[in-house]
């Protein structure tokens, strides 16, 4: 650890090399932080970032148009077996949240289930007031209301995230529709789409009776909108919020699983006290960079995103990711010394 903490600190390249990043909005903010930190003891290393969803940066890294691709989804087996050299790098963790704006009802944590959340989505479960969701909240008086799916509208890794869990959860969707950054949603007579998780807390917040999916990071966000958080079930039984334990306990359930290629889904531990929305955060890239420079300097960088340090877990912490557990650490550390 030592010597890879000496690396990630060493001074920039005498050559100057630009590297270019754009993917998952989740990823997006933490990205900002790293990259105005990181110039600040490698002034030689320019990186140009952007946010336009965890597809388009698989899809831009496969073209070979940017360094990094962010994403909160990894590669499938077929898109490996056609791009072996593209390598699937965990930075962190994170997780997502359900969100909705039920007037009156936002301050209270809504109990919600993967199978009621696909009868959300598939339509379903029309109305707030619908059984499956007044059995989950006894006591509650829930609005006679048309419910407002909220979906995204490009390629995903929030939508992976979250159509993983309605699949884990719910046989009847996992047999009609399945997970993907992209997948065919049924038509829902109201359903809305937004870009980004900065659109989609802009879509619930001015939406009555909506709800939609969240980025972990926009915590801050979905605070000042004033929209509601639900409590997932999870794989034990349990309703839980998405809090730093929580998120952690869903992980470690499912860590020691990782393979060395790190290509592994946390979504729907079996845990107790584990929150079921939660993933690891990618960089997709190819380990056969086009230069020594270029390889070098995505190494270098790489590496010092993943070090331990107090920084580090201050800037993770800003935006509600936790760091690398040790094992992960280091099959993340050896997928990225094999970047030439």
């Amino acid at each position: 650890m030592a010597m890879i903490a000496m690396l990630a600190s060493a001074p920039g390249f005498a050559q100057e090399t630009t590297l270019n990043e754009t993917g998952s909005t989740l990823l997006y903010p933490l990205f900002t932080t790293w990259i105005a930190q990181y110039a600040k003891s490698h002034p030689d290393v320019h990186i140009n970032i952007g946010a336009s969803g965890s597809e388009a940066g698989i899809q831009q890294v496969i073209a070979g148009r940017v360094n990094i691709g962010a994403s909160d989804a990894y590669m499938s087996d077929a898109e490996i077996r056609q791009h072996p050299h593209i390598i699937n790098v965990p930075l962190a963790i994170a997780a997502q949240t359900i969100n909705y704006n039920v007037p009156g009802l936002n301050a209270l944590h809504l109990k919600l289930d993967g199978p009621t959340l696909a009868g959300i989505y598939s339509g379903a479960v029309r109305s707030w007031d619908a059984s499956q969701i007044a059995a989950l909240n006894p006591g509650v008086s829930l609005p006679h209301h048309a419910i407002v799916p909220i979906r995204r509208a490009e390629g995903s890794g929030d939508t992976f995230v979250f159509t993983q869990f309605l699949t884990f959860s719910t046989p009847s969707w996992e047999s009609d529709h399945g997970y993907g950054t992209t997948i065919s949603w049924p038509n829902v007579p109201g359903g809305m789409m937004a870009v980004g998780n900065a659109g989609m807390v802009k879509a619930i917040q001015s939406t009555a009776y909506s709800i939609g999916y969240v980025g972990v990071s926009y915590s801050n966000d979905i605070a000042r909108a004033k929209i509601g958080t639900a409590a997932l079930k999870n794989g034990a039984g349990e309703f839980v919020l998405p809090t730093k334990d929580t998120i952690m306990a869903g992980a470690a359930s499912l860590d020691a699983r990782t393979p060395s290629d790190e290509r592994l889904t946390l979504v729907f531990a079996p845990a107790s006290g584990s929150y079921p929305l939660v993933n690891y955060e990618y960089a997709v890239v190819s380990a056969k960079q086009p230069d020594p420079a270029t390889a070098a300097a995505m190494r270098r960088f790489l590496l010092w995103t993943i070090v331990p340090s107090e920084d580090n877990e201050a800037w993770l912490a800003a935006v509600h990711f936790i760091p690398l557990p040790p094992h992960i650490w280091e099959l993340s550390q050896a997928q990225i010394q094999s970047i030439k």
